[in-house]
C-alpha cells in the first residue's frame, strides 16, 4: 500500500476513535432561552467554556461601527462584585486563562481552566451578564485603547487595508462591508451610552448559548448553568432582518495606496454559505476547491506560481463555508520582485481558468480528502478547537452536532463538482480586486503585525 494511503488509513481510523458514540453533543435549554451545550471528553481534567453571543459587526448600524467589539473590551471592566480587569485576575489565580473576540457573526468570551473551576468561571459569566457597570470613565479609557488597536491593526498595515477596502467594495449592502473593529470616524463619535444599547439589546440570556467541553458531567453543567444563569430574565430582541446582497454586474476595482515595501493583490468572488448541511453540496465543492489550491506545499498555487514560474513569493486561497451571511471565495498574493500585480492577477486567473477547464485529478482529490481526515484529528485533540467548532456552527444556525456529517460531505466531492463550482461561481461579472499600492516607506519601518489575539 502506498505511503500516503497508509497515513490516510491511520487518520480515518484516529477519528473513529476519537468520535466514539460517548461523544455526543448535549444540549438544554434554560426557562430563560439560553441554551447550554456539553461535551464529556475525559482525557484530562480540564475544562474549555465559551458564552457565545449571537452579536457580530454584522449586526450593527450606519454610525456605530464597531461597538461590538468595544462592548467586548468593556465586559472586563467590572461589575458590583468585581472591579475593573479583576475577572482575568480571578481566572489566572485559579490557574486559568481567558480572552475574548469579536467576529462579523459573534462576539465570544471564554475560559481554559481545571474542571474544579469551571462553577467559578460561569458564575463570574452570569455576573457580567447581567451586572456590568460600564462606567463613564472606563469607557473612555477604553475607547481609546480600541482606536489604538484599530492602527496597529489596520491603518498600519498595508495588506490590512487593503483587506478594509476590499470587502467594502465586494459588498455593497450587506454589512460584512464594513470592518470589525469599525470606521475610526465612527470610534471618535463613540459613546457610553452606544455600549450600553448594545449591551441591553444583546446581551440577554435568550441570545446566548454556553459551550463546555471537557472532564465533566453533562447533568452538573445543566445545573450549575441553572443556578448561575436561570435567574436572569430574557428580553425582546430587536428584529433581525434579513440583509442580501444584490447580484454582482460586472467586476469592481478598488486600489490603495499606503507605504509598502511590495505591491499586493486580493481577488475575491462571491459564493454560497452553508445552509443545509445534508442537502448542499456546493460550499464542500467550494471548501475542496481551496484546498487544491492552497492546501498544503503540494497545492497548486504554491507549487506553480512560487517555486516553479516564481511570478509571486507568496500566494493563497480561502473558502469559509460556516457563515451567518454570504460567503467570499478569495485568492492572493504578493508579487515577486520584477514582477506585477497585474502579472500575478492573470496568473491566479489562469489556475481558475484551468480547473473549469480540466477539473482536478484524483491524486489531488485524494490529498485534500486526507487532509480533511487530519484535521478533524487534530481538532479533536483540543477542547478549545472542540467548543469553537460547536459554538461556531450553532451561531451560524447549523446542527452543532453535524462535524463528522461535514468530513464526510466533503470526501464525497468529485472532481466534476470542484470543476462546477468553479464555472459558476469564479465568474467575471462576480469578481472583485483590490490591489496594494506602494508608496515610499521614507524613515519608516515595516510595523511587525500584531498577535492574532490579545488580553484585554
Amino acid at each position: 500500500m502506498p505511503a500516503r494511503l497508509i497515513v490516510l488509513a491511520v487518520l480515518i481510523s484516529a477519528l473513529s476513535f476519537h468520535t466514539s458514540p460517548e461523544a455526543k453533543v448535549l444540549e438544554h435549554t434554560l426557562a430563560n432561552g439560553m441554551k447550554i451545550l456539553v461535551k464529556e471528553d475525559r482525557r484530562a481534567p480540564v475544562v474549555a467554556s465559551m458564552v457565545w453571543y449571537r452579536a457580530g459587526s454584522m449586526d450593527e448600524v450606519t454610525g456605530s461601527t464597531g461597538v461590538a467589539h468595544v462592548l467586548e473590551h468593556m465586559m472586563f471592566k467590572g461589575t458590583k462584585d468585581v472591579p475593573p480587569g479583576e475577572f482575568s485576575r480571578i481566572i489566572a489565580r485559579a490557574g486559568g486563562r481567558d480572552n475574548a473576540f469579536t467576529n462579523k457573526d459573534s462576539t465570544v468570551y471564554y475560559q481554559q481552566l481545571h474542571k474544579s473551576k469551571l462553577p467559578l468561571a460561569l458564575h463570574l459569566e452570569a455576573d457580567r451578564m447581567a451586572n456590568l457597570l460600564l462606567a463613564a470613565d472606563e469607557f473612555s479609557r477604553e475607547i481609546r485603547v480600541v482606536m489604538e488597536e484599530r492602527r496597529l491593526r489596520t491603518d498600519d498595515q498595508p495588506k490590512s487595508l487593503v483587506y478594509e477596502a476590499f470587502m467594502a467594495t465586494a459588498y455593497e449592502a450587506h454589512p460584512y462591508r464594513t470592518p470589525v473593529v469599525g470606521w475610526m470616524s465612527d470610534l471618535e463619535n463613540m459613546r457610553v451610552e452606544d455600549a450600553r444599547a448594545w449591551h441591553g439589546m444583546w446581551y440577554s440570556p435568550n441570545n446566548a448559548t454556553l459551550v463546555v467541553v471537557g472532564d465533566v458531567s453533562a447533568e452538573e453543567v445543566f445545573a450549575e448553568a441553572e443556578k448561575e444563569f436561570g435567574p436572569i430574565a430574557a428580553r425582546p430582541l430587536p428584529l433581525r432582518k434579513e440583509q442580501r446582497e444584490a447580484p454582482q454586474r460586472g467586476v469592481r476595482r478598488v486600489t490603495v495606496k499606503a507605504p509598502a515595501e511590495l505591491p499586493y493583490v486580493m481577488m475575491g468572488w462571491h459564493a454560497p454559505s452553508l445552509r443545509h448541511v445534508e442537502e448542499d453540496w456546493e460550499p464542500y465543492a467550494l471548501e475542496v476547491l481551496a484546498a487544491v489550491l492552497d492546501g498544503s506545499d503540494a497545492a497548486r498555487l504554491d507549487r506553480e506560481l512560487v517555486r516553479e514560474s516564481r511570478v509571486a513569493i507568496a500566494v493563497g486561497a480561502g473558502y469559509d463555508r460556516v457563515n451567518r451571511g454570504p460567503g467570499l471565495f478569495v485568492m492572493d498574493g504578493t508579487p515577486a520582485p520584477g514582477k506585477t500585480v497585474q502579472e500575478l492577477e492573470q496568473a491566479l486567473r489562469s489556475q481558475v481558468s484551468r480547473i473549469v477547464e480540466e477539473g482536478v485529478s484524483a491524486e489531488e482529490l485524494q490529498r485534500v480528502k486526507a487532509q480533511v481526515t487530519a484535521y478533524q484529528v487534530f481538532q479533536l485533540d483540543s477542547m478549545f478547537a472542540q467548543a469553537r467548532q460547536i459554538g461556531a456552527l450553532d451561531n451560524a444556525g447549523l446542527p452543532y452536532d453535524s462535524i463528522e456529517l461535514q468530513a464526510r460531505k466533503i470526501k464525497q466531492v468529485t472532481s466534476a463538482q470542484v470543476q462546477e463550482v468553479a464555472r459558476k461561481y469564479l465568474v467575471e461579472d462576480g469578481l472583485t480586486v483590490g490591489v496594494l499600492d506602494p508608496q515610499p516607506m521614507g524613515d519608516r519601518k515595516p510595523a511587525p503585525p500584531p498577535p492574532s489575539e490579545h488580553r484585554r
